[in-house]
């Protein structure tokens, strides 16, 4: 397997200024794994849900080539369920509620056949849930993780622990300073750095994101969207083009890093597109490199 993805599968109950959908397929997992599948058809999922989750989304990823051996499946139960609401601004939001269901009783059982993967992603559960993850698995090359800061208020020792055995971390600015107990986003960055990762990714929502390593600052932009349906999973997705890339290549250099940035935004531009997975189930690989390129012509300059 080439890459191993553990995260939530849910429901999300998403209202904005213009539109709400109700219980919309979701969750970190799907959207890493969904996002990756146009770069590699090595995925193993590992998940949990409920049988009330929609049978066309599980037949979608069995399509891409995702391996859904460690999706389990609850016969009589109900999957996680949030609700959200966003502002004007699509930047804030605020949680209507969160039903975790079957979620609170997820243990992630990695089957053996996924416990070779070269490359972990790891989405934004309990850090002791990534941290047994990584018990299980055999020396992946790279283990990308995110967080959020529920986990980073409740559960901060366990997850300065989890860093330590994390490569690359993926997080947004507001989770970064939080982490590094740093306001400067560069100095929070540098604290993250000597926490264990090696590669620390902050997302700037729509002023792009931050790749720091060591002494290198690569600073992507957002892609200029006119018009936003839904931020949710942007992040997440993200996180799987961006997974997808490095399994894909198979090169962790620092310039094949920055790429896999750029592949990653690329991708989380489509997402905001459309409500939930919408936008991004139906991509062409001639739309994403439309859009890388598009990222390349707008961080081009000449130099006299």
């Amino acid at each position: 397997m080439k890459l191993l993805v553990v995260g939530s599968v849910a429901l999300d109950t998403i209202e904005t200024p213009f539109d709400k959908v109700v219980d919309a397929p979701g969750g970190s997992a799907l959207y890493i794994s969904i996002s990756a599948s146009y770069f590699t058809k090595s995925i193993g999922l590992v998940g949990i849900i409920g049988d009330d989750f929609p049978s066309d989304v599980i037949d979608d990823l069995k399509g891409r080539g995702v391996n859904l051996k460690g999706l389990k499946i609850i016969n009589g139960g109900k999957t996680f369920r949030w609700a959200g609401k966003y502002h004007y601004d699509m930047n804030t939001r605020e949680t209507i509620y969160t039903h975790l269901n079957v979620f609170a009783d997820f243990k992630p059982v990695i089957p053996d056949e996924f416990k070779s993967s070269e490359y972990v992603c790891l989405g934004n559960i309990d850090p002791t849930l990534q941290m047994s993850v990584l018990d299980q698995v055999d020396n992946p090359k790279l283990v990308i993780a995110d967080t959020m800061n529920f986990w980073i208020e409740r559960k901060y020792d366990e997850l300065l622990e989890t860093l330590k055995r994390v490569n690359v971390l993926i997080v947004n600015d507001a989770e970064a300073r939080q982490i590094a107990r740093e306001p400067n986003l560069i100095k929070a960055g540098k604290k993250i750095l000597k926490l264990g990762p090696e590669v620390v990714i902050i997302k700037k929502g729509e002023h792009g994101a931050v790749l720091m390593i060591d002494s290198v600052i690569f600073s992507a932009p957002a892609y200029p969207i006119e018009s936003i349906q839904d931020p949710t999973g942007a992040g997440d997705t993200f996180a799987g083009g961006f997974a997808g890339w490095i399994a894909k290549t198979d090169d962790i250099s620092e310039k094949n890093l920055r790429k896999a940035v750029i592949y990653g935004s690329a991708i989380a531009s489509f997402c905001v597109e459309g409500f939930g997975i919408n936008r991004i189930r139906n991509l062409s690989w001639k739309e994403i490199q439309e859009r890388f390129e598009a990222f390349r012509e707008i961080t081009k300059f000449e130099v006299d």
